[in-house]
């Protein structure tokens, strides 16, 4: 397989097993200049527009009026990331749709790197390829320092089986085997679908690939939206640790004979 070669005019052609997906709620401007430039990068781009107040369905609408290469799906009520997610992959995987490419819709994550990173999903399709972060001045210190503690649990969880970044939203995930984990849960719907994913998937055999990728943090004067609330969000993800350390006990002789067969002889 191969990265789609471009259409007259320097426009990607359609994939036939690769999609971006671009969950969106309530996201501001940059929203706009974050579809654009994903679909300059790859075909198709969806988004999903999780019950959205802000108006931003209507200008999406129009704009995949007028582009084949944008889909754009509404759902009438907010229902948290990781739902947004799963109804892409269901649409997704109706369709024939075998990988799914997920990014943020602020504009904070790298689209010029998605070609590489469909790239590497098609050398090892079996895996799923994780965005590292890169950090610049414009992160605050805050998220940086407090998100080592849940990779610190991700990777304990999976016994190190190489999660660089359990938060990065910037990813691609194989299609069947995330729809399973995640129809398998009634969690996983919400700000903490991110590492649920990862380590979940890591169980069952998936393989982490890492590559390197920058971040950047918009503030408000910039156009920039954050939905993030360091308490409310912090619990959250306590919890989900929790229910994972559980999952990780019983799960343990299984980990570990895979940890060990994959030891040299």
């Amino acid at each position: 397989m191969t990265v789609p070669a471009q259409q007259a005019g320097g426009a990607p052609a359609p994939s036939a097993t690769h999609i971006v997906l671009i969950p969106s709620y309530n996201p501001g401007a940059r929203v706009y200049d974050a579809v654009e430039a994903a679909r300059r990068h790859w075909n198709p781009v969806w988004v999903v527009v999780d019950g959205s107040t802000d108006g931003s369905a209507e200008r999406l609408r129009q704009m995949a009026a007028q582009d084949d290469g944008l889909h754009v799906i509404v759902l009438p009520e907010n229902g948290g990331k990781g739902a947004a997610v799963l109804r892409g992959l269901d649409e997704a995987a109706a369709r024939g749709y075998t990988h799914a490419l997920t990014m943020d819709s602020d504009g904070q994550h790298p689209a010029g790197l998605i070609p590489a990173f469909m790239q590497a999903s098609q050398r090892a399709p079996d895996a799923m390829v994780l965005g590292k972060p890169v950090f610049d001045a414009s992160a605050p210190a805050l998220r940086v320092k407090g998100r080592q503690v849940s990779n610190w649990w991700a990777n304990l969880e999976t016994l190190w089986s190489g999660i660089g970044d359990s938060l990065y939203g910037f990813r691609v995930y194989p299609v069947a085997p995330l729809r399973a984990v995640m129809r398998g849960q009634r969690w996983m719907r919400r700000f903490d679908f991110d590492p649920e994913a990862v380590v979940r998937l890591c169980w069952r055999g998936v393989r982490p690939v890492n590559i390197d990728a920058p971040v950047r943090y918009f503030g408000a004067a910039e156009g920039g939206v954050s939905h993030f609330r360091y308490l409310r969000d912090n619990v959250l993800l306590t919890g989900m640790h929790a229910r994972l350390f559980l999952g990780f006990a019983l799960r343990l002789p299984l980990l570990l004979y895979r940890r060990l067969r994959r030891q040299p002889g």
